[in-house]
């Protein structure tokens, strides 16, 4: 299954303010990613070409990165929910005549259990953390109109599930094995 997701929005601002934003993600001052509701975007280096991390149950790495201006970040299958999802997601800034935009796009191939997992679970939380991170970025540009923007049930029946897998996969993991010691 083709996965082609773009969010977009108009600032009236020069596209280096904007850039500036993108830089900061993953940092003590990520002004871009909506962590006051989402799990946090964490990596195991600062953000550059080869870091690894992701948010939450999505995994990825730093596959191109232009500060100021752009990042793409290739998913991968290691963690539990991307399992299946190939591609990549970037954040990028295009000018226009009157600001910039901010964008963000999902170009990938949805295999196995995602072709589940992405129209019922993964495609509405991921468009409604989206929103909310466009909603931080006008914030942070001092644009800021409602926030935060009120979740639809959906998303929020959602929430509350993921949160309930993820406490019983911490719970499993955590559980001590029946085996006897010698």
């Amino acid at each position: 299954m083709k996965i082609i997701n773009r969010h977009q929005r108009e600032y009236s601002v020069g596209p280096a303010k904007i850039g500036a934003l993108i830089d900061t993600l993953a940092s003590k001052d990520d002004r871009l990613w909506p962590h006051f509701r989402w799990p946090r975007m964490h990596f195991d280096r600062p953000l550059g070409m080869g870091a690894n991390g992701g948010h939450g149950p999505i995994g990825y790495s730093v596959e191109n990165y232009a500060p100021g201006g752009s990042i793409v970040f290739r998913f991968r299958n290691t963690h539990r929910v991307s399992r299946g999802l190939e591609g990549v997601h970037s954040f990028f800034v295009e000018p226009f005549a009157n600001g910039a935009r901010l964008v963000h796009l999902i170009d990938g191939e949805g295999r196995g259990r995602q072709l589940l997992l992405w129209p019922l679970v993964i495609r509405p939380t991921h468009d409604a953390l989206i929103e909310d991170a466009l909603d931080c970025t006008a914030r942070a540009l001092g644009l800021a109109g409602e926030y935060p923007r009120k979740l639809t049930l959906r998303v929020r029946f959602l929430r509350v599930l993921l949160r309930h897998l993820a406490f019983r996969a911490i719970v499993k993991r955590g559980k001590p094995t029946n085996e006897k010691s010698a």
